[in-house]
């Protein structure tokens, strides 16, 4: 099916529901209303049988709604960047992952709907997160290792990216009184010139339910303040005589993409099956190089689906399958690079039991299988084969104010390159790992929980860790692997207070997490050199040494205005919300303080690890007067000069920012205009965790305007 054909469907479709609305009202409340927290949202990724924000041994972030549609940004790192204990590592706007906790690559696992998003953006920080923002409902960040679930390439966090390609409920009657439901979305950015737009809609036919979703975004090369090189790399290296610096624009930072995909699925009483097939393409410049682009496509099915209380003692069964294939080309002008593929399949069967005294608890399955390859003069690694299967145990038990939760994972691996010509003979090489958890959740009082959780981890080396021979250019080393790696083992501890009602909500946490043998890339001092007349690149090898990770986060909300209700005696929390006709003068303010931090060590130098974020600081007020809501955000990034070998620091900034929001019933429909201002100062910032933090700059001042249409 082609892209453009699922974007244009559903675009046009919306479109002409959109118009046909009429009946505008004003007074409304957003149902996602950011003066008002709440930690009863169920989450699905830090623990299978599905607990709320306020029961999670571990801690987790939330983005949805309002707030994920004001944060979002064209790569997923840039997305949650903000986010409590998240980074990115930020590679122009094309490219970007999340760090979690300094931790970053293939120890922070991307999932979409719980299963890998089986991509490569984890070989290379170049290469793109093959999700797009812009068609997501939620995403959930666990912090800290969730090796239970999905592997211990998770002891940094997870990252997952949730959609509804495979509907897993029927729709209840909306337009015209049909079951049917959309959204409509266009923005524009001023930075970029980014002209986007995405459509969604949903419909029922008795048991069955549809979905088509599809988008479409392009930018031109971003507005920077200043000169794209730092101060720091102009002294040190001044160009050469005649040659200009780059200044105000980013050079080679453009971006196209498209996607979209269609699902069905069946829905009974107890139970769904449902299929999907999705698209996505990108191409966009790598910002390292000013004649290199990537040219990216993805093509994915899934399936999933489950069997709710099938037999006695079982509560439900659940299963799901992903196979994608990738491939991406990376062009030096108009000439062909190199090309990168993976083809594969990520496999997952759970059974959630009843309670068997005290205990209740999931069973699980997995098997994974990649086949990498890369081909032409830049490649620097091997073709591939990686297999992993799994089976995990997670139980609770509940007893007064304490929720226990732990579990055991065990994971075989396999990993094998192919013989040759410029690597040389294939190897393969097995790993048997063992993982496991446990974590208690205290509720002294009702408002109140204290979490603490600690996890072990042995985590297998990557085939990039075990098999890199050659020049990456787009980090800028010649990087060598060491197919002799044994385990990374990992000891992490998490302590977590929490707080759900009141004048101040919000939580705190404090982690540390204890490595040995940690595979690191680091300098050799020694170059290499290429072709005559190439400058050389120094080359990095990957080694185990021993580190440490310590440091904490925190998310606070005052309430220093509550909504004042004239009647609002038998509303539940939703008709609350959604601002029902009960509903008197809404009036709400807000403070938030948000600030994270996180210091490493390696145990054998003494020294930091490299590319590690610098203490954060956030405050922001939020406003909200029945439709109209405005927030005025400040974003403090400290000076980062604790940096491992070759690695210059970076100095601190701040960022204001602030946005406004107004919504409207249009019949059955709700719109939402808004605005938002990034970087109002057009301070120049560089972040830490990027490999292009000397010579790529965050955007400088940015207007963007959206509207939404949901129904």
């Amino acid at each position: 099916m082609k892209l453009r054909f699922l974007f244009s469907f559903s675009a046009l479709f919306l479109a002409r529901l959109a118009l046909a609305q009429t009946d505008l009202s004003t007074d409304t409340a957003p149902a996602d209303d950011p003066t008002m927290t709440f930690l009863d949202e169920v989450v699905v990724t830090a623990a299978p049988l599905e607990r709320t924000l306020f029961e999670q041994a571990q801690p987790v972030t939330v983005l949805s709604g309002k707030e994920l549609q004001l944060r979002l940004q064209p790569t997923l790192g840039e997305t949650l960047g903000q986010q409590p204990g998240v980074s990115s590592t930020y590679f122009g706007p094309g490219a970007s992952r999340p760090v979690i906790r300094g931790l970053s690559d293939d120890r922070i696992r991307i999932l979409n709907n719980g299963v890998t998003a089986l991509d490569v953006s984890n070989v290379s920080p170049d290469h793109a997160v093959t999700l797009d923002p812009l068609t997501i409902e939620k995403v959930e960040i666990v912090r800290g290792p969730a090796t239970l679930l999905y592997g211990p390439n998770s002891v940094g966090g997870v990252v997952n990216v949730i959609d509804n390609r495979i509907p897993d409920e029927r729709i209840e009657p909306g337009l015209l009184d049909l079951p049917v439901r959309g959204v409509l979305e266009s923005r524009f950015n001023s930075v970029d010139e980014e002209r986007s737009a995405s459509g969604l809609v949903e419909f029922g036919l008795g048991p069955v339910v549809f979905h088509l979703d599809g988008f479409k975004r392009k930018t031109e090369d971003v507005r920077i303040p200043g000169f794209a090189r730092s101060e720091r790399l102009r002294r040190r290296e001044p160009l050469e005589p005649g040659e200009k610096e780059p200044r105000n624009v980013l050079p080679n930072s453009f971006t196209e993409s498209e996607g979209g995909s269609a699902g069905a699925s069946y829905i009974w009483e107890r139970g769904y099956f449902g299929l999907a097939y999705s698209g996505y393409n990108s191409n966009y410049g790598t910002v390292a190089e000013p004649d290199v682009t990537i040219d990216l496509h993805q093509r994915r099915w899934d399936g999933r689906g489950a069997f709710f209380t099938p037999l006695p003692g079982i509560k439900a069964i659940r299963y799901q399958l992903t196979h994608s294939d990738y491939r991406h080309t990376e062009f030096e002008g108009e000439q062909t690079g190199t090309l990168f593929r993976i083809r594969g399949f990520d496999g997952r069967f759970e059974l959630a039991h009843e309670k068997v005294g005290p205990f209740e608890g999931v069973i699980g399955y997995q098997t994974e299988h990649s086949d990498f390859s890369a081909l032409g003069e830049e490649a620097f690694l091997p073709p591939t084969e990686t297999h992993r299967h799994a089976a995990f145990l997670f139980e609770e038990i509940a007893v007064d104010a304490f929720r226990y939760q732990f579990g055991i994972r065990y994971d075989y691996t396999d990993v094998a390159s192919s013989s040759n010509a410029l690597f040389g003979p294939g190897d393969t090489r097995d790993f048997h790992s063992l993982s496991g958890s446990a974590g208690v959740v205290w509720t002294p009082v009702e408002a109140y929980a204290l979490a603490f959780n600690v996890a072990y981890t042995q985590r297998a080396p990557t085939y990039v860790e075990l098999f890199a021979d050659g020049p990456h250019i787009a980090t800028d080393s010649f990087e060598i692997g060491d197919r002799s790696l044994g385990l990374e083992r990992s000891l992490g501890f998490d302590l977590t207070l929490r707080k759900q009602t009141g004048f101040v909500t919000g939580s705190a946490s404090l982690f540390y997490n204890r490595f040995n043998d940690f595979i690191a890339l680091s300098p050799t001092g020694a170059e290499w050199v290429g072709e005559p007349g190439e400058p050389g690149l120094p080359i990095y090898e990957f080694s185990a040494t021993d580190a440490d990770f310590f440091g904490g986060e925190v998310e606070t909300i005052f309430h220093l205005i509550t909504p004042t209700l004239e009647t609002t005696e038998g509303l539940n929390r939703e008709e609350t919300l959604s601002g029902s006709t009960e509903m008197g003068s809404y009036h709400g303010l807000n403070l938030e303080l948000r600030a994270d931090y996180v210091h490493t060590r390696d145990r054998r130098t003494g020294r930091s690890l490299p590319r590690i974020p610098p203490f954060r600081a956030t405050g922001a007020l939020a406003y909200q007067y029945k439709s109209f809501g405005a927030r005025l955000e400040a974003q403090y990034s400290a000076r980062q000069n604790r940096t491992a070998d070759y690695e210059l620091p970076t100095d601190s900034y701040l960022l204001l920012n602030a946005s406004l929001t107004y919504r409207w019933q249009a019949g059955p429909a709700t719109i939402d205009l808004y605005l938002r201002g990034t970087n109002l100062t057009d301070e120049e910032a560089r972040l830490h965790t990027s490999f292009l933090k000397e010579i790529a700059p965050l955007p400088g001042r940015s207007i963007l305007v959206g509207l939404r249409t949901e129904f």
